[in-house]
């Protein structure tokens, strides 16, 4: 097996000048051959080493998806250093924080909405990304020329140990404070030698490797699925410039491999929709010459004519949605995973079809339900080493080898898992991210309006509050008001994830004789979703922020 990086510097050798990352600046694209990344990332690292940094010291790097995240990543991997890669959205104290706590040594920034120096602890080196448009200049530090330039000549590119530490990923922390989960180079390398083996992915039938990237680059699907992938296969890697260029780049690129949350599925469908209705879109598909064509014509506006590898993942995508998408001749196959099993844990096999599962274990993985609890429980070959500075956490997640994912679910006599939702109370909406409904209870709550309230939102794209009303003494119109003015001020607090797109009145009151509360009048979170779960879309999508039962 080999890491990532050496798969990278043999196509420097075997394929110099094909390109390698492809970066949009309005309608042109600078491409950086595998020749040209490998020279400049070559130079930003001794420059690093020139500046007292040392092998195994931690780098962060703080930024939206560019060329420069992984020039700036390789750079990183050839000096022998450990990447530490942030959410570009934390805000400056939490950044200072994980800084603080990764016992960071350098901070890349560049190609973010906000930059503010306090972000930056005492001790640690700013290097900058060149300047993108409409991003915050970060007006500290050495700039990217500067590190280019000031470079010594002599360069030998580190080739690492299988079992050294490659990289530090911090969970998203709304479960708590964030943890940083440690692979190994072994971890990557790994769930390529098991794909090139057994081509459960399927990779070895693409033939071309085009890549889009636009999934945070800090997240560890993002990081497998394209950076990753693309060092292995020897494939280009593109990126968006703006979310306003988004359809444009991916048109332009039309990638062979595309991996996307959900949410990003779901705007796909609304977009067509949007244009060409959904009555008249199912008569023209069912038209057998005239199918074939419009099938065609609405992938290629999508960036997909060329994708035989379309996965979905970080929650789970709607079945109605699949199966439209599977109508136009695109195929979503379900990845379930976990940051600290470097990415991958089941996965829909090439050719296959997910029917409310999250495909199979992949080969070298053991899943099993637990039966007490219902848990899922797995163990692979990629697992974390566990959690920095963190023994206590990392002996609570993982036992004896196993990782307690968290996650309720089963398994059919087909081997096929499937995610029932979260032991605890803690969801993913349909964009990937964590919500703890907690907080916002509490928040909710504070009103004495409000006399119960549940947060929901597995697989929807905001959380929605669905509450029981107290008495009070307000007419209709008092009472619509005052709850529209509680909302946004509770959605004020909330960060961007988390913040309630509808409250929802409930007509029966929620008592332990419904099983809607148990016998210390706590809400039953199942019971309550399992009686309200199937209106949520059409509520969500009502445009209403109170909603009446």
């Amino acid at each position: 097996m080999k890491a990532p990086i050496e798969n990278f510097y043999d196509w420097v050798q075997w394929t110099p000048d094909a390109p390698f990352l492809r970066q949009p600046y309005g309608n042109t694209w600078k491409v950086y051959t595998y020749r040209e990344a490998f020279d400049e990332a070559a130079s930003v690292a001794t420059s690093m080493l020139d500046r007292g940094l040392n092998k195994g010291d931690h780098v962060a790097i703080l930024s939206r998806n560019c060329c420069h995240w992984i020039l700036a990543d390789i750079a990183i991997m050839m000096a022998g250093m450990v990447s530490v890669p942030l959410y570009p959205t934390l805000p400056p104290d939490q950044i200072r924080d994980i800084l603080a706590h990764a016992d960071a040594k350098a901070l890349f920034a560049g190609k973010i909405e906000k930059w503010d120096s306090a972000s930056l602890p005492q001790g640690v080196q700013l290097f900058q990304f060149p300047q993108y448009a409409g991003c915050a200049a970060v007006d500290s530090g050495i700039s990217w020329d500067d590190l280019i330039a000031s470079s010594s000549s002599a360069f030998t590119p580190h080739v690492p140990s299988l079992d050294e530490l490659w990289t530090i990923l911090y969970t998203s922390g709304t479960t708590g404070k964030p943890k940083g989960v440690m692979h190994t180079y072994r971890c990557p390398a790994t769930i390529f030698d098991l794909e090139m083996r057994y081509g459960t992915m399927g990779m070895a039938r693409l033939g071309q490797y085009r890549f889009f990237s636009f999934l945070p680059l800090n997240h560890v699907a993002e990081r497998i699925a394209i950076e990753m992938n693309g060092m292995v296969m020897g494939g280009s890697i593109s990126f968006a410039e703006n979310i306003d260029t988004f359809i444009q780049n991916i048109v332009s690129v039309q990638p062979t491999f595309f991996f996307a949350v959900p949410r990003i599925w779901m705007k796909f469908q609304s977009g067509v929709l949007e244009k060409a209705g959904e009555q008249k879109l199912k008569f023209l598909l069912s038209l057998p010459i005239v199918g074939s064509l419009v099938r065609k014509r609405i992938r290629h506006a999508l960036g997909l004519s060329s994708a035989s590898i379309t996965l979905t993942g970080a929650a789970i995508t709607p079945q109605p949605v699949k199966e439209w998408f599977r109508r136009l001749g695109i195929q979503l196959r379900e990845v379930y995973g976990m940051t600290e099993a470097c990415g991958p844990v089941s996965l829909t096999p090439f050719g296959g079809w997910s029917v409310g599962d999250v495909g199979r274990a992949l080969p070298g993985t053991d899943v099993r339900v637990d039966e007490g609890s219902g848990e899922i429980i797995f163990r692979s070959p990629h697992l974390m080493s566990g959690y920095y500075k963190d023994t206590i956490a990392t002996s609570e997640m993982m036992q004896d080898g196993w990782i307690y994912s968290g996650d309720r679910g089963r398994k059919d006599d087909h081997g096929n898992l499937f995610v029932l939702g979260r032991i605890k109370d803690v969801f993913k909406t349909s964009k990937g991210v964590f919500v703890a409904p907690d907080p916002i209870e509490e928040e909710l709550s504070k009103n004495p309006i409000i006399a119960q309230v549940c947060v929901s939102g597995l697989g929807l794209p905001q959380p929605i509050a669905l509450v029981n009303i107290a008495n009070h003494d307000l007419d209709a119109n008092g009472l619509q008001s005052a709850l529209e003015s509680h909302l946004k001020e509770v959605n004020l607090r909330l960060s961007s994830h988390e913040k309630i797109s509808n409250l929802v009145i409930c007509k029966d009151t929620w008592s332990e004789a419904n099983h809607l509360l148990t016998p210390t009048l706590k809400t039953r979170r199942v019971a309550i979703n399992d009686r309200y779960g199937a209106r949520f879309s059409d509520w969500q999508k009502s445009g209403q922020s109170i909603i009446w039962e």
